[in-house]
């Protein structure tokens, strides 16, 4: 085992990492493919069989694909990187949420991290990140610039969160999934859809009521 890794792909399942072209790579970031079936795979959408077939199977030909980012070293093991279909596009760079939230949850003061993107006339769009901080760690103005400090010094300047907003906790489904759609909707001021899935009402609250406070306090100064 490796730590970090999902380790080596289960008996059956022929998985491999692939570039844009479809072509196998080793030793960097691409996409998560599996290139043949096995039994549980699901073989539809309910009532849309034309939606299953675009969605998983039109990306890359014979091959399913579940929209996810993955490397695999040279040992054979396969790393998750995140969505492939969550990705921030600032200044002509593509960067994974998942790459970013990595970097400010390897702060120390860190619990958690959801990160979107706010649209942004000059970059296309801006980082903002949403942080639960763990206990004791109350002095938000230091820890903010810490973890910006974070991010550059792993990803680079490219990845610098735009704002930073502390909450007590995120908005997840009731399975345990950062629902980024609801936080994506606050930032952009867009209308925040279908909540049935969301488990916790207050946290989303929550996040309205920071995300406010903050900006009237920017507009101000």
């Amino acid at each position: 085992m490796k730590p970090g890794s999902a380790s080596l792909p289960l008996p059956g399942i022929d998985a491999a990492v692939v570039d844009d072209d479809g072509n196998e790579v080793r030793g960097k970031k691409g996409y998560l493919i599996v290139k043949r079936p096995w039994p549980g795979l699901m073989l539809t959408i309910w009532g849309d069989d034309e939606r299953y077939k675009q969605t998983y199977w039109s990306r890359f030909r014979n091959a399913y694909y579940p929209a996810d980012y993955a490397m695999v070293d040279d040992d054979g093991y396969f790393w998750l990187l995140g969505r492939a279909d969550e990705v921030l596009k600032v200044a002509g760079h593509r960067l994974g949420t998942m790459e970013v939230e990595s970097a400010i949850v390897a702060h120390p003061a860190v619990a958690e991290a959801a990160v979107v993107g706010k649209v942004d006339q000059i970059k296309g769009e801006s980082i903002v990140a949403f942080v639960v901080p763990k206990q004791g760690y109350a002095e938000y103005s230091e820890l903010r610039h810490s973890i910006i400090k974070q991010v550059e010094s792993s990803l680079g300047a490219i990845a610098r969160p735009e704002q930073i907003y502390f909450v007590s906790k995120l908005p997840k489904t009731r399975s345990g999934k950062i629902m980024r759609r609801l936080l994506k909707a606050i930032v952009n001021d867009a209308q925040i859809g279908d909540t049935t899935t969301l488990d916790d009402e207050a946290a989303i609250d929550e996040v309205k009521a920071v995300y406010e406070e903050l900006r009237k306090k920017i507009t101000s100064d």
